[in-house]
């Protein structure tokens, strides 16, 4: 038709039902009316979708265009599954850390017997002319300076750190210096005239007793030196090795730090350690005058090296 605009300027034609004739808008008389195709036809301004809105197409076409939801919140089975394998790891992580430690004390208290222990005569002959006290400086200095030598050698291998040697590496600086501090704790108790009764065995074990405790043995009481050998003392031994390991870790520093730091705190810990001894075994020293002559210790078949 000449009114009709031309079809190069029609951007969007709605598809007119085939029944509509020309004289009106209107279907003609008794036509069907045949099926809207839903791609074709588009929605009319306002139109509700659904009885909900138009709002609705929106959210159908969201959920449509959306990833998949992987739900993580707690309480959904992906969760639990997570939270019960961080349980196990945590678990199995104690179960070894305990594991470790307890075998590092059975390692103690089979070192303990090994370990060489000199007697007063011996010393004094080592060391002539010094008193108790001067003796006891002189012993304390050497331990001081062996175990600062111990922490340095572990600080110096941790120098480039390697994880699964960390637990190896402190169980080494532990047990060396558990053997310089009893054999210092054992030396002390004969300085101050204190050697506790018993066989080789008894006697490190209560050696192993006041280093685990960090108090002197006092013999004038039995209760003392019978309470070194009951089932309290592992768990102690226990807990003292725990100590230890967390003081130590500063130890592990790389670049040459751990060996600085583990040589200071090694020496600090020994003096520590045995000034305590000292002050409670001062307390019940007995005289060299006054010592009745006692036999000269036993040694061990396999002596430990010490290096002091």
């Amino acid at each position: 038709m000449a009114g009709d605009t031309p079809s190069r300027k029609r951007r969007f034609r709605l598809r007119r039902k085939p029944e509509a004739y020309q004289g009106g808008t209107g279907p003609a008389p008794g036509a069907q009316h045949a099926p809207a195709e839903p791609s074709v036809l588009l929605p009319s301004p306002g139109a509700r979708d659904d009885e909900r809105g138009p709002s609705a197409s929106l959210e159908a076409a969201g959920r449509a265009g959306a990833p998949a939801d992987r739900t993580t919140t707690y309480g959904t089975p992906a969760a639990e599954r997570r939270l019960d394998a961080v349980r196990r790891g945590v678990l199995k992580s104690r179960e070894g850390a305990r594991a470790g430690i307890a075998h590092l004390a059975d390692r103690l208290i089979e070192n303990a017997p090994r370990v060489p222990v000199r007697d007063l005569a011996t010393l004094r002959r080592q060391f002539p002319g010094l008193t108790p006290e001067q003796l006891a400086d002189k012993l304390i200095a050497g331990a001081a300076n062996a175990t600062s030598t111990v922490g340095a050698g572990v600080g110096a291998a941790a120098m480039l750190p390697v994880p699964p040697a960390m637990p190896a590496e402190m169980a080494a600086e532990i047990t060396g210096v558990a053997a310089i501090e009893l054999k210092l704790i054992a030396e002390l108790h004969e300085v101050y005239g204190q050697r506790p009764p018993g066989n080789l065995k008894e006697r490190a074990t209560a050696y192993l007793t006041s280093w685990t405790e960090e108090r002197g043995i006092d013999v004038t009481k039995p209760a003392t030196v019978n309470a070194a050998f009951g089932g309290r003392m592992k768990r102690e031994l226990r807990q003292q090795i725990m100590k230890r390991m967390m003081r130590n870790l500063p130890n592990l520093m790389p670049f040459m730090v751990g060996a600085a730091v583990g040589a200071v705190m090694n020496r600090r810990d020994t003096k520590k350690l045995a000034e305590r001894i000292r002050q409670d075994l001062r307390s019940r020293q007995v005289p060299w005058d006054a010592l009745d002559r006692l036999p000269p210790l036993e040694q061990p078949e396999n002596p430990k090296e010490i290096g002091f």
